[in-house]
């Protein structure tokens, strides 16, 4: 974007059509985004101001281009929200969503007691979104993150300290819980689940910028429940649950996956789409 032209109207204007081009479907939305973070305000502050400054629109431009690409705007922006958690992110982990958070209310739904010291891991922490959303909720519990990332353990690591959490909370780099030894109240899992063959179709955001490791559930989407439901019976306590994340259509797999090792499906909970998206586990009653 050029020329003498730098009044705030005119600039979002122009952001706003090339979004749009791009294949943006809330252009409009995501130019003041853009804006606010360039200038350092909110969407309060845009309203005050009239004109921008020549370094200001190099930043702002900056960031055009690269949402134009499609990089996702948390990764432009630095950080996201998820549950009530403001959360770094960057390239080595997923960018949490909102979807995800069925997961935390089905926790909710499983352990009403907010003062319960409950242990709880996270296997694929990535950002740490999981366990330090339920963490917030849960005063008195403990919890483990687990990544296979090390850059991914630190991210959540800071995260932890970025949002009071760190005293509660510690993250180890690892496969799944190959290390682990220990059993938990609570194991939450937001699990590679797409079907490798479908990666290069999704949208750019994803496929383009998220970390394949990530996101490659292998050739029926189910390899890393595979591993994971394998290890639950040994990860739980007697009165453990278990909670998965699931992709579309996959909750029948994974609760037979579940009821081969004595495992039972308390509950599978939609998402604000209609999808089902949290698979409860817990061990079978003898």
């Amino acid at each position: 974007m050029s020329g003498k032209d730098h009044s705030l109207r005119m600039v979002l204007q122009d952001a706003s059509m090339r979004l749009a081009a791009a294949g943006i479907e809330e252009a409009r939305a995501e130019a003041r985004i853009l804006m606010a973070w360039a200038l350092e305000t909110d969407g309060a502050g845009l309203l005050l101001i009239d004109n921008i400054s020549e370094g200001m629109l190099a930043r702002f431009d900056a960031g055009l281009a690269r949402r134009a690409m499609r990089e996702p705007m948390a990764l432009i922006l630095g950080h996201t929200g998820f549950w009530t958690l403001d959360l770094a992110v960057s390239a080595e982990t997923l960018v949490p969503r909102g979807d995800t958070e069925s997961l935390i209310e089905s926790l909710l739904a499983a352990c009403p007691s907010r003062d319960e010291a409950l242990k709880i891991l996270d296997l694929g922490t990535g950002t740490g979104c999981l366990l330090l959303a339920a963490l917030s909720e849960y005063s008195n519990a403990f919890g483990v993150g687990v990544d296979l990332a090390p850059q991914a353990t630190a991210l959540a690591r800071g995260n932890a300290e970025r949002n009071g959490l760190a005293e509660r909370s510690a993250f180890v780099a690892g496969n799944w819980a190959d290390s682990l030894t220990e059993t938990f109240d609570v194991v939450l899992s937001n699990p590679p689940y797409i079907e490798h063959a479908h990666i290069a179709g999704l949208m750019p955001e994803v496929s383009q910028y998220e970390p394949g490791r990530a996101l490659d559930g292998g050739e029926d989407g189910l390899d890393a429940y595979r591993v994971i439901v394998a290890r639950l019976p040994s990860l739980l306590s007697l009165q453990g649950v278990a909670i998965l994340e699931l992709g579309q259509g996959q909750g029948p797999a994974v609760s037979e996956l579940a009821a081969r090792v004595g495992l039972r499906t308390m509950e599978r909970r939609c998402d604000l789409g209609g999808i089902e998206r949290a698979l409860v586990l817990k061990r079978e009653e003898r």
